[in-house]
């Protein structure tokens, strides 16, 4: 058996993209366009690590997800927890759990989809101003 990626769906392609790999740095490996289907989907990946990927689907017809606590998260390993956080929060990315301990953080895609971003090779020493950031909203 070998693990091929999980599904999230999503409700704006553009932006999606915009926080997946614009933001969060994966790249787009493949796209599939379904016209007789009426969906796209596009298959991401952390650079230099293909074989564990996310697949966006996104239904050209609106439909109302809703996203439960069931799914739980994506998460992926980080060179430096607090230099990725900052580049998050420069793109306006709202960081729901920050990285008071140096090895763990969260924050949300378009779609509330929950992303763990953990350390590298373990914790960081704590810093500000990460330390006295507080919770913001769920994760």
């Amino acid at each position: 058996m070998k693990y091929l990626h999980t599904m999230v769906r999503v409700t704006n392609l553009p932006e999606s993209l915009k926080f997946y790999c614009d933001a969060l740095g994966l790249r787009e490996l493949r796209r599939t366009e379904s016209e007789k289907g009426r969906f796209t989907l596009v298959f991401l990946a952390a650079p230099g690590d293909d074989e564990a990927q996310v697949e966006l689907t996104y239904n050209w017809d609106p439909e109302d997800y809703r996203i439960g606590r069931a799914f739980g998260h994506l998460a992926y390993e980080v060179d430096d927890i607090y230099a990725t956080c900052q580049r998050l929060m420069d793109r306006g990315i709202t960081i729901n759990r920050p990285p008071r301990d140096g090895r763990m953080a969260f924050i949300r895609s378009p779609d509330k989809i929950s992303i763990e971003l953990l350390q590298k090779g373990g914790a960081q020493a704590p810093k500000e101003p990460w330390v006295s950031m507080g919770n913001t909203g769920e994760w």
